[in-house]
């Protein structure tokens, strides 16, 4: 029996419930909506609203106080153990936490679709409540590889630079 006990097993193991909602927090935040069923979306919003909730207070903790440091550096680990890509961290703490510095609760919303054809399982839309639209979202990543790519050329270029002067050297 089950009695008294407030998790929702989703029908897998430990392990995989919470490599699956990890995995779900993480897209929620990378792609600011996900598509699944109901329950594994309810389940995954009380993570997601938590680990928003974590980032808020990490960043708006002052970093010069020692206190108010170690509260920080706590939260930004608590929200790591749950989020491993560190792309999806940073726009977490830059971008998604101080979006909703000014809202307290409430940072997703689900929109119930049509149930799936294949099993009539109940499906939903988890999204953010404030997020971006596709263009901005397409911009970022633009954005975010031209910066990767002129890295690598640069980083290229140091090398070419490096091989020279050892050659140099060798004469």
């Amino acid at each position: 029996m089950n009695k008294r006990n407030k998790l929702k097993q989703l029908n897998r193991t430990s392990e995989h419930r919470n490599a699956m909602i990890n995995n779900m927090v993480t897209s929620l935040f990378k792609h600011e909506r996900i598509e699944s069923t109901i329950a594994k979306i309810k389940v995954v919003r009380s993570h997601a609203e938590i680990i928003i909730s974590r980032a808020k207070l990490y960043v708006a903790l002052d970093l010069q106080n020692k206190d108010d440091k170690a509260k920080a550096l706590h939260n930004k680990r608590l929200v790591m153990k749950r989020i491993h890509d560190q792309d999806v961290l940073q726009k977490l703490f830059d971008d998604i936490a101080p979006r909703f510095k000014e809202v307290n609760g409430g940072y997703t919303r689900i929109f119930k679709l049509v149930n799936r054809a294949s099993d009539n399982s109940e499906v939903g839309i988890l999204e953010l409540v404030t997020k971006k639209s596709k263009e901005e979202l397409k911009e970022e990543k633009r954005m975010a590889r031209e910066a990767q790519e002129t890295k690598l050329k640069e980083r290229k270029a140091q090398l070419k630079a490096n091989r020279v002067k050892a050659k140099e050297k060798k004469k």
